[in-house]
């Protein structure tokens, strides 16, 4: 048995050795003796290793891998499969009818200010044909699409389901279940998943829609904003490649918002009412400059990818400067007009004739009069002592019918205000006082009463 070992080992080098003299002929090589190879007893040349090493290299930069950028055409029916005549048929009716409500109640319910509205309208309806459009935005609320984009476009544009935008939505987030995949697929809505990078089927299901002639809408921060829609964070990769990915370059329109953070707060399960949104569109980015320079024919994708994000994320920054600007001033203007309708009311009710009623001009005027000789004195009291003061002091001064009695307990503008207060105070009153003797205006009629009428119904 050793003899037989032994000679099956002297087997093995005499194979070893003429392997090694074919290779010496093949490659005109010395074998370096000192490497052992996979295989016992055999050796590899370092020719044989550098055109592995060649050939590894060419395989690697042939081939698109997980960190390399490249454009990935994507053919206009990509997705055609997918975008069956059933989901068209939804979409048809899911989109119009979702639109038009969510337009009602932005612009019925709420109250929206938009600047630049013709940009977006002149994008939508009057670019050429099959040209794309990208329309993107802040992300503040879980509800900016479809409320901000519904509120920007009337109603006959709404209903033309077709030219309506497409957007994007996290997988874990709108098609986590059948019922809920189904829904937002028929509201134009496609699937992304996070951390799959930006050439995945999501992107190119976006892209085939671009190639069509048709709108996406995408929220280039990726997520909703974590401060509350204070401040617009840098865009993220995956926009840069919608725009320099499709067969033609799309038409890039910005807008920002702010008041979304009013009508849906982080952790509400309803929209707010009577809210006011401000909506500031810009002007389309232009690359042109970006994409036919000489730097951008040397520069890698991923570089041209994130110089398009970059500029588009610089413009909603500025956008969003002047939208909060905006906001402020028109909060300004709106509460100037309150306290402008506040003093129009009050010189209505100087020049209305009150004659007829028994609360002559000449005992308002005297009613002034008399508060300004108290000012003095209630700069020493209370409030409540102060306006009890007033009352007390007019009952005594005040003559005249029943009208002038009721001055006497209550001031005028106080009595002009009751009749108008008076329509909602009786469903309110229930739900905002448990004891009607908390409503002022109740508590000037019980004083009257008790002090002339109840007087003269016990005396008889």
């Amino acid at each position: 048995m050793a003899v037989q070992r032994l000679d099956r080992g002297d087997l093995w080098k005499n194979k070893a050795r003429v392997l090694q003299l074919q290779l010496r002929q093949r490659f005109r090589v010395a074998v370096d003796r000192h490497r052992p190879s996979v295989l016992a007893d055999r050796y590899f040349s370092s020719s044989v290793q550098r055109w592995l090493r060649r050939f590894r290299d060419f395989r690697r930069d042939s081939l698109p891998s997980s960190s390399s950028f490249y454009r990935k055409k994507v053919s206009k029916d990509f997705d055609v499969e997918v975008d069956s005549a059933i989901f068209r048929m939804l979409q048809a009716v899911a989109v119009p009818l979702i639109g038009n409500v969510c337009h009602v109640f932005m612009n019925g319910l709420n109250r929206v200010q938009v600047y630049g509205l013709e940009k977006l309208h002149d994008a939508l309806l009057n670019r050429p044909k099959n040209k794309p459009l990208i329309t993107v935005s802040n992300h503040v609320a879980s509800v900016d699409d479809p409320f901000v984009i519904a509120s920007l476009l009337p109603p006959r544009v709404l209903l033309d389901a077709q030219n309506l935008r497409w957007t994007l939505c996290a997988s874990d987030r709108c098609f986590s279940n059948p019922v809920t995949s189904a829904f937002f697929r028929s509201v134009k809505v496609l699937p992304v998943s996070r951390g799959d990078g930006i050439y995945q089927m999501g992107m190119d299901m976006a892209i085939s829609k671009l190639n069509s002639g048709g709108w996406v809408h995408i929220f280039p921060e990726g997520s909703r904003s974590r401060d509350g829609g204070k401040t617009v964070r840098s865009s993220k990769r995956g926009v840069g490649r919608l725009v320099l990915d499709a067969d033609s370059t799309p038409i890039v329109l910005p807008f920002v918002h702010t008041g979304m953070q009013d009508v849906m707060p982080i952790g509400a399960n309803f929209p707010r009412i009577g809210k006011t949104v401000t909506v500031l569109i810009g002007d389309p980015i232009i690359f042109d400059d970006l994409l036919n320079s000489e730097e951008a024919t040397e520069a890698s994708r991923g570089k041209l990818y994130d110089a398009v994000a970059s500029r588009i994320g610089h413009q909603l920054q500025n956008l969003k400067v002047k939208v909060d600007k905006l906001a402020l001033e028109q909060s300004i203007r709106l509460e100037n007009h309150n306290k402008d309708g506040a003093e129009r009311a009050a010189n209505i009710l100087h020049q209305v004739d009150l004659d007829p009623f028994g609360l002559g001009s000449h005992e308002y005027i005297r009613y002034e009069s008399l508060v300004e000789e108290t000012q003095t004195k209630q700069n020493d009291m209370s409030p409540e002592e102060a306006t009890a003061d007033v009352y007390t002091r007019m009952g005594y001064s005040c003559e005249g019918g029943i009208g002038s009695r009721i001055r006497s307990y209550m001031d005028p503008t106080e009595l002009m205000g009751f009749a108008a207060r008076g329509l909602l105070m009786n469903c309110r009153s229930k739900e905002k006082y448990s004891d009607t003797s908390d409503i002022r205006p109740l508590k000037t009629w019980k004083q009257y009463l008790e002090a002339n009428m109840l007087k003269q119904w016990n005396t008889c």
